[in-house]
This record gives structure tokens, C-alpha cells and sequence, in this order.
């Protein structure tokens, strides 16, 4: 049996074993609210030891604050108001592949993200009762999972944020995920959710927060570790001596979820619905557009309204086709800033995050084509 049977998981497409690393093919990201069988897995180090009772879990939170804590999951659950939200998660890579030359690291195309229903409560509320100082100004995330080699020395992940982020009311401590107790492969019994940011600030297997008077320095916040350059680089360009800022906001993009790449139309077919989801880091999406010509001509998307910030807009469109033939049919989602999706990658960075070119898929009409 494979891991991703093991973990009962639904045709996803496995980019690394050890860490595990897997996404979903875009074509099975047509649900509003992606099931738990299709969303997407990202490890940063070996799986932790599972806990046989997860309301025993616990997780402190310490560091500039007035009242350091020490929680069970039974005891955050019944000490704070719960709240769920549905909203993207998304990896810091998601779109990695299109960038020329490749960049470092998993090869994601557009798969590295899911919109889940997640049940929790808010990380601020928890940081008010523990009496933040005024020199709290950054968090520092940990979990219980062990690096590559399987020590325990030093974390795997440890990112953090600035106070502004952790004390969104939309920054939860997550245990459910779609109504269910939250899986183990994706962080249960205890993880984060920083929503429209790297996924790789949603820390699985929570066992502290670290709150800090200045800049987290964990593994996964220094060098070129989710890190951009300040200034365009050139494709394939020593980074060594660039200056760089965190990767933040993650930037616009839109999928198309149906047709899948490569489908097929009777001869003859003179129109085609085509639907999709679009999402904008911490800003919103404004408009989405199609085209099946590159870009000559664009065919506007009717948007559904979100259930809460940070939830995916999902979109449809009614395309005419001119006559049999290939044809590439483009998405390109626009925010609310006006930053729309290029149709080439041209941030290129050695790690290759943020990347948001264009999603394209090819359809075929008639026998010939």
C-alpha cells in the first residue's frame, strides 16, 4: 500500500517521498470545498509519533508575553469562542514548475493549494490571554514532527510572523477540517492556519508559539528559505549577494477546474462552460477573465461571492468556439490592487515561489483536431 493510499488519498501526484509532497491535478479541484481525499500534502520533515488520545495534546505559547501558557487541545477548546472558515491553503512553491530555468525545489504546478472548511480558534484571542508586551512583534512557530534524518536536534520548519498577521482574526489553531478531527498527514491533533500567506506558516503538529521582540530566525526564515528578491532578478541569476524580503501575501491566480487538459468535443460543438477558482492572498479577487485565442480577445467569468475572506471565488464562463480544431482555453484572475496573472513567469527567483502565470488548458473539437 502506498503512503497516499495509507492516507486515503484520491489520484494526487506525488512530487517527493521523503519528506512527502504530493498535489492534486488541477481537474479535481472542482469543489467548492475540497474534500480532505484531494487536498494537497507538503511535509518538511518526517511524520511525528502519533498521540493516542488528541484532546491531550498540548502546546505552550511563551516569549514576550505576560502570562506564558500551557494548553491542552481539550483545554483551548473549551476556553475560547470556535469558529470555522473556509479558506485556501497554499504552498509557497504552488506554480514552481513553469519557472525558466527551474528553480530549486518541488516541482508544483498549480495543485500545491485547497480550500478546506477549517474549525479552530482564533491565535489572537489565545495571544490576549496571555498578555502580549509591547515588545511583542513577531511569532515563532514549532511542531513535534523531526527533520529528514529523523532528529529531533532542530526543526524541520520554523517560521514565524509579524504580530499584524498573528492577530488576524482569520489566523486560527486549527483541530477540524471539513467537520472532521484533523488528519494526522495534515498536522492533527493541533496545527495552524495563516491564510493567504505560505503554507509553510500553517505549522502541523503545534506544540509552541514563540512570541518574540524581533524577527523570527527558524528554519525557513533565513538565506533564500521563502524569500524573494527585493528587485527583479534575472532568470537563473546568482542570488548569493541579492537583497531579499519574506514572502508574504501570496500573489493572484486562477485555475481552471473543467474541462480537464486534453478533453475532447464532438465535431461541431460551438460552445463550451468552463469553470474554475480563483484566490488572491490577503487581498480578494476582482475579476476573472478567459480567452481562447492568447489573449487577442477575453471572455469575463461570472464570480460567486465568497463565504468569508480568504475563501476561493469560484467562476464560470460560456465560451463560443469558432469552429472545429485545437484550441488553449486561459485563465487570468485580476485582484482588487488591479495585478492581474502574466502569461509568462517573470519573477523568477532561486526557489521559485510565487509564481502565478497563467493557468492553460487544451480542448480539442472534432476528430481531426
Amino acid at each position: 500500500m502506498s503512503a497516499l493510499d495509507l492516507f486515503g488519498k484520491d489520484r494526487l501526484t506525488v512530487l517527493g517521498k521523503t519528506p512527502l509532497v504530493a498535489e492534486t491535478p488541477e481537474s479535481l479541484l472542482d469543489d467548492d470545498t475540497t474534500p480532505i481525499s484531494r487536498f494537497f500534502i507538503r511535509n518538511n520533515g518526517l511524520f511525528p509519533e502519533r498521540i493516542e488520545d488528541p484532546d491531550a495534546w498540548r502546546f505552550t505559547v511563551d516569549g514576550e508575553v505576560e502570562h506564558p501558557l500551557d494548553l491542552s487541545l481539550a483545554e483551548l477548546k473549551s476556553r475560547f469562542p470556535v469558529k470555522t472558515f473556509r479558506m485556501v491553503l497554499e504552498c509557497g512553491g504552488n506554480g514552481r514548475a513553469f519557472f525558466e530555468p527551474q528553480a530549486e525545489g518541488n516541482a508544483w504546478t498549480n495543485g500545491g493549494a485547497g480550500c478546506a472548511e477549517w474549525t479552530g480558534v482564533s491565535l489572537c484571542d489565545v495571544l490576549r490571554a496571555a498578555g502580549l508586551k509591547d515588545t511583542a512583534r513577531f511569532t515563532g512557530h514549532f511542531g513535534a514532527d523531526p527533520d529528514n534524518t529523523g532528529s529531533f536536534e532542530k526543526q524541520a520548519m520554523s517560521r514565524g510572523m509579524p504580530m499584524a498577521k498573528a492577530l488576524e482574526e482569520h489566523t486560527l489553531l486549527v483541530w477540524a477540517m471539513n467537520g472532521e478531527p484533523l488528519p494526522f498527514v495534515h498536522g492533527g491533533p493541533l496545527r495552524l492556519v495563516v491564510p493567504g500567506w505560505p503554507g509553510s506558516l500553517s505549522q502541523k503538529w503545534l506544540t509552541r508559539i514563540w512570541v518574540r521582540d524581533r524577527e523570527h530566525d527558524g528554519p525557513g526564515m533565513t538565506g533564500l528559505s521563502y524569500r524573494v528578491p527585493v528587485h527583479p532578478l534575472a532568470p537563473g541569476a546568482d542570488a548569493g549577494q541579492v537583497e531579499t524580503r519574506i514572502l508574504e501575501s501570496m500573489p493572484v491566480r486562477s485555475i481552471v477546474t473543467a474541462p480537464a487538459d486534453g478533453f475532447r468535443l464532438a465535431a461541431g460543438t460551438r460552445r463550451i462552460a468552463v469553470r474554475g477558482a480563483a484566490w488572491a492572498g490577503d487581498d480578494t479577487v476582482a475579476r476573472v477573465d478567459c480567452s481562447i485565442d492568447g489573449g487577442a480577445t477575453w471572455v469575463p467569468a461570472q464570480m460567486t461571492l465568497p463565504r468569508n475572506p480568504y475563501d476561493w471565488v469560484r467562476w464560470t464562463a460560456d465560451i463560443a468556439l469558432p469552429g472545429d480544431g485545437y484550441y488553449e482555453i486561459a485563465a487570468r484572475a485580476t485582484d482588487s490592487l488591479g495585478r492581474a496573472q502574466p502569461f509568462r513567469a517573470v519573477n523568477w527567483n532561486p526557489n521559485g515561489y510565487g509564481c502565478n502565470v497563467m493557468h492553460r488548458v487544451v480542448v480539442r473539437v472534432g476528430e481531426g483536431a
